[in-house]
């Protein structure tokens, strides 16, 4: 079996969207977690939920245009957890890279989607950019569990999220030269730990680096993760599924 557990299938992103995701189903993807990121685009992926049955949605407002989000935003998100498909919040998170002006703003709407998934008992999917201590501490208090995504910290960070009960989101960037801490990461923590994602369309993993991602490139990330664990691909494939199996309801 083989799950991606963070992409972005939408219209906003592939010209042909439904091709993209029929194509990564012929590519041999068994499950796919297509991931919101603020109310139109989680809409979206609810709805393009209902035509595949191995397709399911992870909805939440992230950090990206924090600013114009409102509260009757927060509240359309809350009423879409009940729609069978949604199997996590996400993605949310907390961004410093661009600016820590709108530090408090993030906050808030990050402390929002932990109270829906905490209200809805369901896993988030999280977004971490220099934000590592604050995330950590939400995450704590919040009690909540699931998935950091595109993982970029260090062995003890990655260590000290999954102690709360997170799995380490290990996608393209692995396969990358000079993603030296994050090989590092995948060598020191249990493959019980780890789950994969593409974020497609970005993030595109060697050969294909520069290219438009799928989720079809995740044979490359298997690939890469077998290597540095020396392991087999099909153990890969298998526990890494079985990782994100036991953390949502697929």
């Amino acid at each position: 079996m083989l799950i991606d557990s963070h992409c972005h299938l939408l219209s906003s992103e592939y010209d042909d969207v439904k091709k993209t995701i029929n194509d990564a189903f012929k590519s041999g993807v068994d499950k796919i977690i297509v991931n919101g990121y603020d109310l139109k685009s989680s809409i979206e992926a609810v709805e393009l939920s209902k035509e595949y049955e191995n397709l399911y949605v992870a909805i939440g407002i992230g950090p990206e245009n924090i600013d114009s989000i409102t509260d009757e935003d927060i509240k359309s998100i809350k009423a879409l957890v009940n729609n069978k498909k949604v199997v996590a919040i996400g993605e949310i998170g907390l961004d410093y890279y661009w600016t820590k002006e709108n530090k408090e703003r993030q906050i808030y709407v990050f402390e929002e989607m932990l109270k829906i998934a905490k209200e809805s008992n369901l896993p988030v999917i999280v977004h971490n950019r220099d934000a590592t201590k604050d995330i950590y501490e939400l995450l704590k208090e919040y009690n909540v569990k699931g998935i950091i995504h595109c993982f970029s910290g260090s062995v003890e960070t990655a260590k000290e999220f999954i102690k709360l009960g997170f799995l380490i989101g290990i996608g393209g960037v692995v396969t990358f030269k000079n993603a030296k801490h994050l090989k590092e990461v995948v060598q020191n923590i249990p493959m019980s730990c780890i789950s994969l994602e593409t974020d497609s369309p970005y993030l595109t993993p060697e050969p294909f680096r520069g290219k438009k991602n799928n989720p079809a490139y995740l044979t490359y990330i298997v690939k890469k993760i077998a290597e540095l664990k020396g392991i087999n691909e099909e153990e890969v494939r298998k526990v890494t599924s079985c990782n994100v199996i036991s953390k949502f309801d697929l």
